[in-house]
């Protein structure tokens, strides 16, 4: 298990001493809290920050203010754009997402990747918590590349890191965690697209449930070729 933190720590120093200013876009999951620790226990300089969509589950807020108290690296939150949001509902209803694809994936923009942009901005790098097993959309990743829909460097740490992995780094460190993870919540997002799991089902099961799951994406991490392709503006 120490190797692959000093793997970790090592791709996280490569991004700071590469590619400054660097960033960590983080979810408040599982793997984004094995991250927040590793980075302020080592005192890298990445900025962290999250995205407050406006529909997070009361826990995640809970989480957020525990960040806050456990460590001295601030956590930057952004806040969707209030005209793109009022739009959006004005056009599709406050929970128009649940009707198609096109439509979830257009408030995933105004809610997410709109916000994401304005964090990136003035970034060299930004660096995520995903793993190559969370999600078929994700077995084609690579721990660092050039992000060509961003233009930055993105470099994914934790990517050969199993389900196993980050909870033993999160119980031996006593890491705070989202508590809907102990509900059966492996995958977090919003609360209206986020429900439990059942045993055996797939970790990413419980997001957008309604959906394929080639499609289970938000926009924050596949090209603006597929997000033009299901109706997402990048604009």
């Amino acid at each position: 298990m120490q190797e692959k933190i000093d793997q970790v720590v090592a791709v996280l120093r490569q991004a700071v001493n590469d590619f400054a200013p660097v960033c960590f876009a983080s979810s408040l999951g599982a793997e984004d809290m094995v991250l927040t620790d590793l980075i302020a226990r080592h005192g890298l300089d990445i900025e962290l920050f999250s995205l407050d969509t406006g529909r997070l589950p009361q826990e995640t807020y809970e989480l957020m203010q525990a960040v806050s108290e456990r460590y001295t690296t601030p956590l930057k939150v952004y806040f969707p754009d209030k005209a793109l949001v009022e739009g959006y509902v004005a056009q599709n209803g406050v929970n128009g997402f649940y009707g198609s694809v096109e439509s979830r994936k257009a408030c995933c923009f105004v809610r997410k990747v709109e916000p994401l942009r304005r964090a990136l901005s003035g970034k060299r790098a930004w660096v995520t918590g995903l793993r190559r097993d969370q999600a078929v959309t994700r077995g084609s990743l690579e721990v660092s590349s050039f992000d060509a829909d961003f233009g930055l460097q993105k470099f994914n740490p934790l990517l050969e890191w199993s389900h196993k992995d980050v909870w033993a780094y999160i119980r031996h460190n006593d890491v705070p965690y989202n508590k809907l993870h102990d509900q059966f919540y492996p995958s977090l997002g919003c609360a209206p697209c986020t429900r439990s799991v059942t045993p055996g089902e797939d970790i990413r099961a419980g997001r957008w449930w309604w959906e394929n799951p080639d499609s289970k994406e938000c926009g924050l991490h596949v090209s603006a070729k597929i997000a033009h392709g299901a109706g997402v503006s990048a604009s």
